[in-house]
């Protein structure tokens, strides 16, 4: 590397150990950093990235100065976080994964409290407040609690707290998980126009298009530095190798599902109705004799992924089998939702939402934060009381017979809802017991899901301790132990990396061909190319709705390309709100 003397972060061979489990065995012991070297460069946006567990959340706390390393050297800012950790946490911001916004507090009280904590002075808030407001577009909230704010508000708010006082670094840790596209795009530009400005970023992301548009990446795994590069290197790792498909029959999920299985082939994700694969290298395609292929040119994910096959084999994907096949009519519609509405006082949180789902269908539910998609789950699952409207969930009308219809489906909610203090294993026999198994059916249900979920190598720890990946598999384990014939998920690998992403849409692919039916809610827009249809809703309105092409072509692109998903989610929520911008003004 360069000079190091100008880098305001050098690593090397910084080493972080844990010891995790209820029992302090040696298995136990977690090398979270083994052996990392890598500089943060002045004016530089870096992105951290690297799948559940690679030890980017540990090497952001190491700097923040949080945890002390357990060998190696490191200087944040000419400083050592070990002995200097105070001067340090005084000239740089961070902001965790979970930000401390109290929600009771409104949006300008939390500012005025993280200044008062960092002792910033009056004439320095005056001066700061409106940069802030300006850069966040909160300016019109300020007296709003913050628990009213939306996901992506939360987020700028957690921004803007982090920035009260002016910082010579900021570490970001994962900042956009949860966000809907349109706040992350709002926040990345926040993110671009400081690093223009001149400052210092790391941010760790599971949003790979995100690294991409870095100036540099630390790509980790198993706690090593796989690669520390500008992303155009990491891209070029998949040149000449990557290609799309057109499935024969349409449908891009199950090519991608059989793809997937090929020992040869790196990577394959559903793409705008074909399926984009990566193969391995020294691979041709007319070695494998893929059908209806086109060369095209990788993306930052695809070199990603070429990484990852380096350092490790790759794994089979993960099946999922169900021990009594659904034997019901295929075509059955299962979900019915017509003129739903939900208030909260004068608050209408779900208006007049209507859409149908069939027996084996994937469908997803897209929009911003606050556009109701939750709060249309919670009434599907018997959770919360319509206002208004028809629902039924499996021949059931839930508004009647709530319990019943519950028993025959399985929910994951958005936030992890398990026991974090129970074992996998205490968790899994607790739900159990709530959906009214016991005995020997008992004990076969836990055994199936801990082999189908490949949890039985964690059956004893503490689900708190587990990886996202896992928490989100324990999860989806607890909401099948009854055998339910539909399937709630609320999104769902919210914050998964890209390699737990792909292992739960194979899961759910082998679901859906075995009949169930699942309703899902996602940020990434990729997501949605697996479901057979889908509705974007924003304000507590479907706004479209149809099939991933159908929607797609509700996009705009530009530049000589199709619309991708988030091109159509854009437009159709920009257009929505122009229009009711307009309408508002000539009332």
């Amino acid at each position: 590397m360069s000079d190091s003397a100008s880098a305001v972060v050098l690593g090397r061979d910084v080493r972080k150990s844990f010891v995790r489990g209820r029992h302090q065995k040696a298995q136990d012991v977690v090398h979270a950093l083994d052996g990392v070297s890598f500089e943060l460069r002045s004016g530089q946006l870096t992105a951290l990235v690297g799948p559940d567990g690679a030890g980017k959340t540990t090497l952001i706390r190491l700097l923040a100065g949080l945890l002390t390393a357990d060998a190696g050297t490191l200087r944040v800012l000419d400083l050592d976080p070990a002995i200097d950790s105070q001067q340090i946490q005084d000239r740089i911001g961070y902001m965790p994964q979970k930000f401390g916004l109290y929600e009771d507090l409104t949006v300008q009280e939390n500012l005025d409290l993280y200044a008062d904590l960092h002792g910033v002075s009056a004439a320095e808030r005056r001066e700061r407040y409106p940069q802030l407001m300006q850069m966040t577009d909160l300016g019109a909230f300020t007296g709003r609690l913050a628990g009213r704010l939306s996901g992506g508000m939360k987020q700028k708010l957690g921004l803007a707290c982090t920035l009260v006082r002016s910082p010579e670094l900021l570490l970001l840790d994962e900042p956009t998980v949860g966000v809907d596209p349109l706040s992350r795009r709002e926040l990345w530009e926040i993110v671009h126009r400081l690093v223009h400005a001149g400052l210092t970023v790391l941010v760790s992301t599971s949003y790979l298009d995100e690294a991409e548009h870095s100036d540099h990446v630390i790509v980790l795994h198993r706690g090593k530095v796989l690669a520390a590069a500008a992303p155009a290197e990491v891209t070029r790792l998949a040149a000449g190798r990557t290609f799309t498909l057109d499935p024969e029959d349409g449908n891009a999920r199950r090519l991608q599902a059989r793809l997937l299985e090929e020992p040869h082939i790196v990577d394959a994700v559903p793409d705008g109705g074909r399926v984009r694969c990566v193969l391995g290298e020294g691979v041709s395609v007319d070695a494998l004799q893929l059908p209806r292929t086109q060369p095209v040119e990788p993306h930052f994910e695809d070199g990603f992924m070429v990484l990852l096959r380096r350092t490790a084999a790759a794994e089979a994907m993960p099946d999922i089998k169900l021990e009594h096949a659904l034997t019901l009519q295929p075509d059955e519609q299962v979900v019915e939702v017509r003129d739903l509405v939900r208030r909260f006082g004068a608050f209408t949180a779900v208006n007049h939402v209507s859409f149908e789902v069939r027996r084996g269908e994937i469908f997803g539910l897209l929009g911003p934060n606050g556009a109701g998609k939750t709060t249309t789950f919670r009434m599907l699952c018997g959770l919360l009381p319509a206002s208004s409207g028809v629902l039924r969930v499996a021949g059931l009308d839930v508004r009647d017979t709530g319990a019943a219809a519950r028993q025959r489906l399985g929910y994951v909610a958005q936030k992890f809802s398990l026991y974090g203090a129970l074992t996998v294993q205490e968790n899994l026999e607790f739900f159990a017991s709530a959906y009214g198994l016991s005995g020997a059916r008992r004990r076969a249900r836990i055994e199936w899901t801990l082999q189908q979920f490949e949890l039985n190598e964690h059956a004893q720890l503490a689900s708190q301790e587990l990886p996202g990946g896992y928490k989100q598999r324990l999860a989806m384990a607890a909401a099948l132990l009854h055998e339910p014939e539909i399937l709630f998920l609320d999104e769902p690998t919210s914050g998964a990396d890209p390699l737990a992403r792909r292992a739960f849409w194979h899961r759910i692919t082998a679901l859906a061909d075995q009949r169930v039916t699942v309703i899902v809610t996602t940020h990434f827009m990729q997501e949605a190319e697996y479901c057979d249809r889908i509705a974007i809703m924003d304000a507590g309105r479907v706004l479209a709705q149809g099939t991933p092409g159908e929607v797609r072509r509700l996009g705009s692109a530009g530049h000589g390309r199709l619309p991708t998903m988030e091109d159509a989610f854009v437009c159709v929520v920009e257009q929505a709100r122009a229009g009711e911008a307009h309408s508002g003004q000539a009332a």
